[in-house]
């Protein structure tokens, strides 16, 4: 047997290793925590003892932990045509180094960043106070029409996209992603 070949047989053979903490490589569970890298613009899976490092919520760190609040809203005064927000579903957050609010659109591509027009953002957080206390780059706001609305650690939200992107398919996503948004849902209104 040549090398390449032999090499190739024992990588296949070699069982796969447990998710390890991104910080000090410990073996983490399936249920791990996240923080989110602001100059890599990236999530890192994390062990708790790290997590806890960065769960100052005024602190101005290069890594902020993603906490695990989320709150249904009322969504009776929810303005979609004033958010200029042109699809079913999305979820905005602040990003801090841009100090802006951000539209995220997930999709067959991930997820479509946008930017929100500032005022009809601020006429919101006005009929919506607890939008003011979002964290920046950690915590989202994720609607969907007709009338969905809860705050969310950002993770669900990019579990959410990545659930659709492999999904998705036609132009509105056809019925196997219907069915994750769907289940995604379900498992959310249970405080899953």
């Amino acid at each position: 047997m040549t090398w390449p070949l032999a090499a190739l047989r024992r990588a296949a053979q070699t069982k796969r290793t447990e998710p390890r903490c991104e910080m000090c490589a410990v073996p983490i569970a399936q249920g791990h925590r996240h923080v989110v890298d602001l100059n890599r613009r990236a999530m890192m899976c994390v062990c708790q003892p790290c997590h806890l490092l960065f769960t100052g919520e005024h602190t101005h760190l290069r890594y902020r932990a993603i906490p695990n609040r989320i709150k249904t809203l009322n969504t009776d005064q929810l303005a979609w045509d004033e958010l200029q927000i042109p699809v079913g579903l999305a979820f905005l957050f602040r990003n801090s180094t841009q100090d802006r609010m951000v539209a995220c659109y997930p999709g067959p591509a991930g997820a479509t960043e946008s930017e929100l027009p500032l005022a009809a953002w601020d006429r919101l957080a006005e009929r919506h106070p607890v939008l003011r206390t979002l964290l920046p780059d950690v915590e989202a706001l994720l609607v969907r029409r007709p009338g969905s609305l809860h705050l969310v650690p950002i993770d669900l939200c990019y579990e959410l996209t990545g659930a659709l992107r492999t999904r998705w398919h036609g132009f509105d996503g056809g019925p196997e992603a219907h069915a994750a948004i769907d289940a995604f849902y379900a498992r959310l209104e249970n405080g899953q």
